[in-house]
């Protein structure tokens, strides 16, 4: 065995003497391990809650959306919608006619955006399988029904198996400003068909609607649309799909992918996650000073051995390398211990639901994603500041 780690596990684990230097040593363990696992458990729960919005946001955006790069709408007839839907990885295509309405029940109103789809459209999202009150049912004869985003739906003061119709108004196209309502606005009237709940950001806002329906408010015609929603296969590569979809439709459409239609939500996501992460270095940081303490009052409890070791023909940096093997010592054991109890309580948290969010939350218990490269960035970092920490500690002993 090396000389230097023979000497350094003997100070650590030594069971011939125990002293307030060893005492001290094992409370810097412990803060390394407990500040190790508070980093795994954090990160793991806001992975978790962070895979939950984004299944929420994916549940209602395509994985691909086509949009005109100029202008507002398109016509299907001029586009290669059969070579579209031949793409490698293409599930699905849906049209989508959407345009913000003006909508009253009785006697409140609410402004929203109105998203017409097409029969199609349960197959590019999962809306048809989030609905809390109602069937997914757009068109039933000449009826056409609204479901709408729970707030939404509240707000207007609509209850279950309403049968009062709701008003839709959109602005005409192309006309000056009338004196009436008749004159400045297209108004068609639908039956609520239900709510869903996804997240708030779309049930304060969105009410969907058959394309149809929307085509005869805006004057559109039978082949016009807004935008194209694609879905993809379950295996598909979706930055290849993309470009394939650039590729068919040309300079002349925008193709976004789920990150693209919600930019400041992601990249909020991203920098909340940073800033968890270096808070909790920081706390990292802070439990490295105990090692220092450690470290230097080892250094001074063990004069007598180091003048035995010095007598014996050990030099001065072989003296500090004993001390940096006890450091990294005390550092290595915490860190995998903090990762191995970390993992335990996600485990634990992820079979058992151990803490609750309770019951006015989309999942009873809070979500817990572990990944392999938070367990790598945490032991890589709290190394780094640790093995920093003890050659701060020892250099000059």
């Amino acid at each position: 065995m090396n000389l230097h780690l023979f000497i350094a596990r003997r100070y650590f684990f030594s069971r011939k003497q125990k002293t307030v230097i060893n005492i001290i040593s094992w409370i810097s363990l412990t803060g390394i391990a407990v500040s190790t696992t508070a980093l795994i458990v954090v990160l793991s729960v806001y992975n978790g809650i962070g895979n939950l919005t984004q299944g929420l946001f994916n549940s209602f955006d395509p994985p691909l959306l086509v949009q005109p790069a100029s202008g507002k709408t398109f016509h299907t007839a001029d586009m290669p919608m059969a070579q579209l839907r031949q793409i490698e990885g293409v599930a699905a295509v849906s049209c989508l006619a959407e345009e913000n309405a003006w909508i009253t029940h009785r006697h409140n109103q609410a402004i929203v955006a109105l998203r017409g789809v097409d029969q199609h459209y349960p197959k590019v999202t999962g809306l048809d399988t989030l609905l809390y009150e109602g069937n997914y049912t757009l068109q039933l004869g000449e009826a056409y029904f609204l479901l709408f985003g729970a707030e939404v739906y509240y707000n207007l003061g609509i209850r279950e198996a309403a049968n009062t119709p709701v008003s839709v108004h959109i602005p005409k196209r192309g006309t000056s400003m009338g004196f009436t309502m008749d004159q400045a606005l297209n108004t068609g009237y639908a039956m609520p068909g239900g709510n869903f709940y996804i997240q708030q950001d779309i049930d304060n806002r969105y009410v969907v609607a058959d394309i149809a329906f929307v085509r005869q408010l805006m004057n559109y015609s039978d082949d016009e649309c807004t935008a194209l929603a694609i879905a993809l296969q379950p295996r598909a590569n979706a930055a290849k799909a993309k470009a394939a979809v650039r590729e068919c439709l040309g300079s002349q459409f925008v193709v976004k992918d789920r990150f693209e239609q919600q930019p400041i939500y992601y990249k909020v996501f991203r920098s909340e996650r940073l800033g968890i992460y270096l808070i909790l270095a920081l706390i990292v940081l802070i439990s490295t000073l105990n090692l220092v303490a450690s470290l230097s009052l080892l250094v001074m409890d063990k004069r007598r051995d180091i003048a035995t070791l010095l007598s014996l023909g050990l030099r001065q940096h072989d003296i500090r390398r004993i001390f940096r093997i006890e450091g990294i010592l005390i550092t290595s054991i915490g860190v995998v211990a903090g990762l191995v109890l970390g993992f335990v309580i996600c485990y634990l948290q992820q079979r058992f639901g151990l803490v609750k969010m309770g019951d006015n939350f989309v999942v009873s218990a809070f979500p817990v994603a572990m990944r392999l490269v938070d367990f790598v960035l945490t032991f890589l970092m709290v190394m780094l500041l640790s093995t920093l920490a003890v050659f701060f500690a020892v250099r000059k002993k």
